[in-house]
């Protein structure tokens, strides 16, 4: 056999022999997801891609959340969104904000009186304040948040020490290679809902159902039908007798109103992905 045909059959039998050797390639790990989870009433977190974490009206310490004052010692924050500001929504950001040092995002109106009320001075600002129509960019740039108006009413503090708290509102939250969601607030349905369904595609619907101080399921699912969100979920319902709205109900009139969205049927402490 010829020198150049014993050589070409050596690399043959080596380059077989490293490619037996070489390890099985491990797979590509799982992209991560964003996670929402409920702790009652209108309290909620939400959990980015990359591990950073939202709250939402973290009234933790509501009477169907039976770990509340645990979690309130606990729980992660890099921003608290207050909507409005009623005990049962600003809840228990103050202590929670003072402990992980997180930036509020509210109203300029809604902000300054939590300030003024105890939430840290330094943690507001330009950067996470604003107003209805209003975008901001937080977290890096990972999650745009933009104000939307609600129906409803809002104050700081207790008789008689009731301070304004500027008009109540909601958030449209959308994620960087994640999902846009809507959070309500406390409202009644008004017509331009519809014009938060145009200007975002919303995954999913944070909607209160409770009725007596918010709407109920039926005009709900009205709200639904104005937005267009690909799922929804019923909140503020439940915490006090007269929130007497439940989920059955609204899943009831969505199907009658022909809303579309999928419901998704929250349990308090636990997360779920989207």
């Amino acid at each position: 056999m010829r020198t150049s045909s014993l050589l070409s059959l050596s690399l043959v039998l080596c380059a077989a022999t490293l490619a037996h050797a070489q390890p099985a390639s491990k797979p590509a790990p799982a992209a991560a997801k964003t996670t929402v989870t409920w702790y009652g009433h209108a309290a909620f977190k939400i959990e980015t891609p990359s591990g950073k974490s939202i709250l939402i009206d973290p009234w933790l310490q509501n009477p169907t959340n039976p770990t509340g004052k645990d979690d309130v010692k606990s729980v992660k924050a890099d921003l608290i969104l207050v909507t409005h500001g009623h005990f049962d929504h600003v809840g228990d950001a103050n202590e929670i904000g003072k402990r992980t040092k997180a930036k509020l995002v509210a109203t300029f109106d809604l902000g300054g009186a939590m300030v003024a009320s105890g939430y840290p001075k330094d943690q507001f600002g330009f950067d996470t304040g604003g107003n209805f129509g209003g975008t901001i960019p937080v977290l890096d740039g990972e999650v745009m948040i933009t104000f939307v108006p609600a129906v409803h009413s809002s104050n700081i503090g207790e008789a008689p020490n009731v301070k304004p708290g500027g008009n109540p509102g909601g958030f449209v939250i959308a994620i960087k290679n994640g999902p846009t969601l809507y959070h309500t607030g406390d409202t009644d349905v008004f017509g331009d809902m519809a014009q938060i369904g145009k200007f975002a595609k919303v995954d999913l619907m944070l909607a209160c159902i409770g009725d007596h101080f918010t709407m109920g399921p039926d005009r709900a699912a009205e709200a639904v039908k104005l937005v267009k969100p690909k799922q929804v979920a019923g909140m503020h319902f439940g915490t006090f007798p007269v929130l007497n709205g439940t989920p059955a109900e609204f899943a009831k009139a969505l199907k009658k109103a022909g809303a579309g969205a999928k419901v998704v049927e929250l349990k308090i402490g636990t997360p779920i992905t989207l």
